[in-house]
């Protein structure tokens, strides 16, 4: 009889002090809620990374763990020429030099076996089999190449359609008093294109001790445009024998718009030559059988 009464206590007790125990979490957690809607909560390194998603956290830095990998395992040919293009392009997607190597390799890599499995399974001869995958690594190894051409051009277009208006948003804001450097971070400002972001680069090399010049002439060769070219010689020349900023903008900007305009003319022009394919090879048969379609029944009753 007493064992079980000093069970019963035990057991009396034990929840007892699970139960404040509970309570007591419950009103602690009660209190940090409340607290957390006056206060910002202070969150580790480790809690903020695995706020990010799993692809953020470990698809992306894998993959470019592996590109660099396969990249320095490549032939280090050509590397100065890969960089200044990549440049050209603006660094799409962050790529680097052995990061677009990687790329060229899994490609080619990927489109050998992908070739190989294919013609195997369609029962190619051999010779034949081997020759469509020699075709499938050169077309993944060149691949890259294209898609970046096309990021070059893309760019390239996009910094020349930007570049009148540009300059006239800087002729107006030097002939109002502002300096060459405030009038570039208002144009920076103002739009969101490439032309812009080279600015701003401008800029911020200028803020790091590089001299204005050397930093413009470093964007031309980025850029590669001649009308950026050429503009920026005419600011470093204006510079060195100083001659007023603002007259310069101002036929620099008359200029650009001349050249917009003829630009414009050109591809007016080329434009009868380019609508003669599609004319000749998809809508003039289109007429053809209507209007001719008709016709052959009698002609095949004719003959």
């Amino acid at each position: 009889m007493p064992i079980m009464i000093g069970l019963t206590v035990l057991m009396i007790i034990g929840v007892g002090a699970i139960t404040a125990a509970a309570r007591q979490r419950h009103q602690a957690a009660l209190v940090n809620d409340r607290l957390s809607t006056f206060t910002e909560t202070i969150l580790t390194l480790e809690e903020l990374e695995l706020q990010l998603p799993f692809r953020e956290r470990v698809l992306e830095p894998f993959l470019k763990t592996s590109l660099n990998l396969l990249g320095r395992l490549s032939p280090s040919k050509n590397v100065h020429k890969v960089k200044n293009l990549l440049e050209q392009a603006g660094n799409p997607n962050g790529l680097t030099v052995t990061m677009f190597v990687g790329t060229r390799v899994v490609l080619m890599l990927v489109l050998l076996v992908i070739f190989f499995v294919v013609t195997t399974i369609g029962g190619i001869p051999l010779l034949n089999r081997f020759l469509y995958t020699g075709v499938g690594g050169v077309l993944g190894y060149m691949l890259p190449s294209i898609w970046l051409g096309s990021k070059i051009k893309k760019r390239k277009v996009g910094i020349l359609k930007s570049m009148p208006d540009a300059l006239d948003l800087l002729t107006i804001s030097v002939e109002a008093g502002l300096g060459f450097d405030l009038a570039l971070q208002r144009v920076a400002s103002k739009w969101d294109n490439e032309l812009s972001k080279e600015f701003t680069r401008v800029l911020s090399d200028t803020r790091l001790g590089i001299p204005r010049r050397e930093s413009m002439r470093s964007m031309a060769l980025r850029c590669a445009v001649e009308d950026l070219s050429g503009f920026v010689a005419a600011i470093v020349q204006a510079e060195q024998l100083g001659v007023s900023i603002a007259k310069i903008l101002k036929v620099q900007s008359e200029q650009m718009r001349t050249r917009r305009r003829q630009r414009a003319e050109a591809l007016a022009h080329q434009a009868a030559i380019k609508m003669l394919f599609p004319m000749a090879f998809l809508i003039f048969p289109a007429i053809l059988v209507i209007i001719l379609g008709p016709a052959v029944p009698k002609l095949m009753g004719g003959f």
